[in-house]
């Protein structure tokens, strides 16, 4: 019987510890014996952080009543500055990025309002939308487009002394290789005619041969009579 009780004991311990509700408890004895247990196990997990990690761990407790309990594996003022400076960096950090997407907001509708010009511009030097024009923003435009014409001509102009330039060149160089092909025609022919006159000597000289040559029947007043018709 004793037995059972206890198991009964055991389980109803066990089945009670784990439906504990995380919220504060009501009796006043019951929460000051949780909160001895709890501080020291906490305090003890913090010694052991510090001594199995070498991490610097520093652990500040203040009572229900106000009482201090901490620890400190260093030096708990230095730790303490140091978590300060930390906050302080991320608080400037966090500054610096807002700073800095603020800017980025600013210039992003300053490029917009920028465009937003530019493009009024384009379509008023088109012609389009000038009803909301002034007399001045009209002469304004008339200027920049004469302004633009006297360019565009200017360029235009210079396209055309490059363009004539360049075929000027092309020309010099078609007359130049127009006279190198002269020149070599101009040998060739004058070889020519010394062939044709040198066989032509040849031919008369032939003839003159023959002639004196020729075979002829009769007396010698017959002979001569013959040449000289020949």
């Amino acid at each position: 019987m004793l037995v059972g009780d206890l198991g009964s004991h055991t389980t109803s311990r066990k089945m009670v510890r784990g439906k504990i509700q995380m919220r504060r408890i009501e009796n006043a004895t019951s929460r000051q014996v949780t909160f001895s247990k709890r501080r020291n196990g906490l305090l003890k997990k913090a010694y052991e952080l510090s001594v199995l990690c070498d991490a610097e761990v520093a652990l500040i407790i203040f009572s229900q009543k106000g009482k201090l309990y901490e620890f400190s594996s260093s030096n708990m003022q230095k730790t303490i500055d140091k978590y300060r400076g930390c906050v302080k960096e991320d608080q400037r950090s966090d500054q610096d990025i807002e700073k800095y997407i603020q800017e980025l907001k600013l210039e992003a509708i300053n490029m917009a309002n920028t465009i937003e010009f530019l493009e009024a511009s384009q379509r008023k030097l088109l012609g389009q939308d000038l009803g909301s024009s002034s007399l001045e923003e009209l002469q304004q435009i008339d200027s920049q487009l004469e302004r633009s014409l006297t360019n565009v001509r200017a360029r235009k102009t210079q396209l055309f002394k490059e363009e004539i330039e360049r075929l000027k060149a092309k020309e010099m160089l078609l007359l130049e290789e127009n006279a190198r092909l002269s020149q070599k025609c101009g040998l060739g022919s004058w070889h020519a005619p010394a062939k044709r006159k040198e066989i032509g000597s040849c031919s008369q000289s032939t003839q003159s041969s023959e002639v004196e040559t020729g075979l002829f029947i009769g007396l010698p007043e017959t002979r001569v009579l013959e040449y000289r018709r020949f």
